[in-house]
């Protein structure tokens, strides 16, 4: 695909994410002057949305491979920002109204399981780390959605034996990556070899009173074995908080449809909450961080060279959301989960493996490109069930 090609889908995207916000779903092709040889209708823009919101989200921890970040806290509180502001200015241009206060539970929820994130990418690497969360997230998000936990209710898809199929595919093809080795020990290596032969070997605290210790460097101190457990372990964790990022914004939803409740009449619409869920990232985000420096005792560990990467991490994952969100506007959580968990997962372990090299030899790059078909499959599955 052309770049000028990919520059008109995309402000297409973005054209009809701010048409959905005033509530006119039933958006068509022909609502534009622009020749395409495909009906845009509205499930094919929650697909484009899905497939927008999978390659930003496996993408948003490109920036930081290279650049130091610690323990995670300040990268999450710099990245956290930058989703605020993502939020604001979509809320500037989309005027979307004021939702109720337990839509900032999403974003609390998912601000609690981000504080991992940078400690099971050093643990376990890109890949391996975001397949795990990833699939941990799949299971909750999609169970939560078709079972109607937590009082949000049922999602019914025309042809459930597929979704569950397809369900099942992508949560098997995520397992199959735990098989696959990630090598990480490269990228350790090769930022001790950047450090100058003149560099002091030891700092002293009289001279330097504010120097910090690399707070995550405790993660190199363990064993392999137990590295790698306590990053899967982690992961799990942070997947069952993002799987139910999504769970006070359709109990909102449906309890707006009943009458009597303290939510009757608030909005169908999932863009109208994005903004909540973003102040409910910052919020806590800045929470965690203030208590982090408590701990440190006003002493904590701040990388400049991470505010960029960090900030751009973060307006990749607001403009994801927003994708995601305008895919759950014209198709059901229960479809838009399984395709976008796998989707990112997949995306970012072609990343880790393709470009970070941490998927090496032949049985793991043989195990990788199985999962990868399983999981193409199962989110295809996915997207028939709803036609």
């Amino acid at each position: 695909m052309t770049s000028w090609r990919m520059h008109v889908l995309f402000s297409l995207n973005i054209l009809c994410t701010m048409v959905a916000a005033n509530g006119e779903s039933d958006l068509d092709a022909s609502a534009f002057d622009v020749e395409l040889p495909w009906p845009l209708s509205g499930e094919v823009l929650g697909y484009i949305g899905c497939v927008v919101a999978a390659v930003l989200y496996g993408s948003q921890y490109i920036p930081l491979k290279k650049v130091e970040t610690g323990d995670g806290m300040f990268f999450q509180w710099v990245n956290c920002l930058a989703i605020w502001l993502v939020g604001f200015l979509g809320n500037q241009i989309l005027h979307s109204p004021a939702v109720h206060p337990l839509a900032m539970l999403g974003g609390a929820i998912w601000a609690t399981g981000n504080i991992t994130a940078i400690s099971i990418i050093k643990s376990v690497g890109l890949g391996l780390g975001v397949l795990l969360w990833g699939s941990t997230g799949l299971l909750m998000g999609w169970a939560s959605s078709r079972f109607g936990w937590f009082g949000i209710g049922t999602q019914e898809v025309s042809r459930p034996v597929l979704n569950y199929c397809g369900a099942a595919l992508c949560l098997f093809s995520l397992c199959m990556f735990l098989c696959v080795k990630s090598n990480i020990e490269p990228q350790i290596r090769h930022r001790m070899s950047q450090i100058p032969e003149a560099s002091p070997l030891l700092i002293d605290r009289r001279l330097n009173p504010d120097y910090c210790d690399d707070s995550g460097a405790w993660l190199d101190s363990i064993s392999p074995k137990s590295k790698r457990l306590l990053g899967c372990s982690l992961a799990v964790i942070a997947g069952i908080f993002y799987g139910f990022t999504f769970v006070p914004l359709l109990y909102i939803k449906h309890q707006a449809l009943v009458n009597g409740s303290m939510f009757a009449g608030a909005s169908q619409n999932d863009l109208d909450y994005c903004f909540a869920q973003y102040n409910g990232i910052f919020l806590t985000s800045t929470l965690y961080f203030l208590i982090y420096c408590v701990a440190m005792k006003n002493k904590p560990c701040l990388y400049p060279r991470a505010v960029l990467p960090a900030f751009l991490s973060g307006i990749m994952w607001g403009l994801a959301t927003y994708s995601w969100f305008m895919a759950n506007t014209y198709l059901n959580t229960i479809i838009t989960f399984p395709i976008v968990t796998a989707g990112y997962s997949l995306v970012a372990a072609m990343w880790g493996s393709v470009v970070f090299k941490e998927v090496r030899g032949l049985a793991n790059c043989l195990v990788f490109i199985l999962a990868a078909a399983v999981v193409l499959t199962g989110t295809v599955l996915t997207a028939l069930s709803k036609m």
